[in-house]
């Protein structure tokens, strides 16, 4: 008869295992989609290289949008958290997407896009990456410009035939555009000593 102390020794052998099999499997999938020296395609880049310049609007995509189909998208995927006409309230997630123009110095400012953004493109980057919340990346090109037209349009920043595309969407004169300015503080713009550095803290004390 197997003793209780050689049944326990041929669980833990047998549990032990299993384990190193899961991990072998595991670590087999992961060295097939990211092993050392695999080479990545443009295809895999594309999918997180999609920063937007501003001002230039350099990275916007191909694709345009119209303030019509940009209301339709808003009410398919926004609406639900932002509201009926982006007017937000106590009852959605958020507060208000339109107006506060004109607000950035008074107490308490109004933060929409409108009211807000130096650059127009800002809101593309935006939306692209972070809306809607429960599925973010998921709009087309297309759809980000369409709901971006029409975020403006209820801002009254463009017409409502507005076309908005790559070329279009920079060219957008943005009410906050000059109220910004650049931080030349020395912890942020001096350049980073890699040799012969002075003691950190010894700018504050000169």
């Amino acid at each position: 008869m197997v003793s209780l102390k050689a049944r326990l020794i041929l669980v833990f052998v047998g549990m032990a295992l299993a384990l190193m099999a899961v991990f072998q499997i595991h670590a087999g999938s992961e060295d097939e989609r990211y092993g050392f020296g695999t080479e990545v395609s443009d295809g895999d880049l594309a999918l997180w290289d999609i920063t937007i310049h501003t001002p230039s609007g350099k990275g916007l995509p191909e694709g345009e949008g119209t303030v019509s189909v940009g209301k339709r998208v808003f009410e398919n995927q926004c609406m639900a958290c932002h509201g009926a006409e982006a007017a937000g309230g106590e009852e959605y997630m958020f507060d208000t997407m339109v107006g506060g123009i004109g607000s950035m110095d008074e107490n308490p400012r109004v933060l929409t896009p409108g009211s807000m953004y130096p650059y127009a493109p800002i809101l593309f980057d935006y939306v692209r990456r972070a809306m809607p919340m429960t599925s973010p990346q998921s709009l087309t090109a297309d759809e980000v410009y369409a709901v971006s037209a029409y975020i403006y349009y209820l801002n009254g920043l463009i017409d409502e035939d507005f076309k908005m595309n790559a070329e279009t969407m920079p060219e957008i004169e943005m009410p906050n555009r000059d109220a910004f300015f650049v931080d030349d503080r020395p912890d942020v713009s001096a350049e980073r000593c890699m040799e012969n550095c002075e003691p950190i803290g010894s700018i504050a004390r000169q």
